[in-house]
């Protein structure tokens, strides 16, 4: 019997968390860019992927405090959110990707990439008790104009959701 994506997320977060123990004022959570229908990976979007592999290596390795992992449905990465008075803190580098992650499957599809269905953007976290909390940040078409900034201030927001405890609501 083949293991629920919960069971799998769930793993790959818990190894996610034993590489690099948290600080006390930092939580583990994944953003995930998916297809809302098909496949978003190397095999069917080589153009996507290109202009992705070249963000990931212009990324110093000491920025790199989180794992990309690639799935048939899309690219997901798995990071520490800095949590501060002010709210909540995501690296530069991050930010970045996610967002070239999001521009360059628009470009890969004008340049012949397969499936041209909607990226969804989603953070998510597993709880203590292993809840899943997850917060649909986006649904961008590939023709779609893609805003930076309108990007990052919906992702601290789904982050910051995720991030809050019932006692919070």
């Amino acid at each position: 019997m083949a293991a629920s994506w919960e069971h799998t997320f769930r793993n790959r977060m818990l190894s996610f968390e034993a590489n690099r123990p948290s600080q006390s004022e930092e939580v583990a959570v994944s953003i995930k860019v998916r297809v809302a229908m098909g496949c978003f990976h190397r095999e069917h979007s080589p153009h996507a992927f290109e202009i992705i592999d070249r963000q990931l290596l212009a990324i110093p390795m000491t920025d790199q405090e989180f794992s990309f992992e690639e799935h048939e449905s899309g690219p997901e990465l798995l990071v520490y959110l800095a949590m501060t008075t002010a709210g909540i803190t995501l690296a530069k580098s991050v930010i970045d990707l996610i967002i070239t992650i999001i521009k360059a499957r628009a470009k890969g599809v004008k340049k012949g990439d397969t499936r041209s269905a909607p990226i969804e953007l989603i953070v998510r976290r597993v709880e203590k008790d292993g809840e899943i909390r997850e917060e649909m940040v986006l649904r961008i078409g590939h023709n779609d104009p893609i805003n930076p900034q309108d990007i990052e201030e919906r992702l601290k927001d789904a982050a910051e959701k995720v991030l809050r405890t019932d006692k919070d609501n």
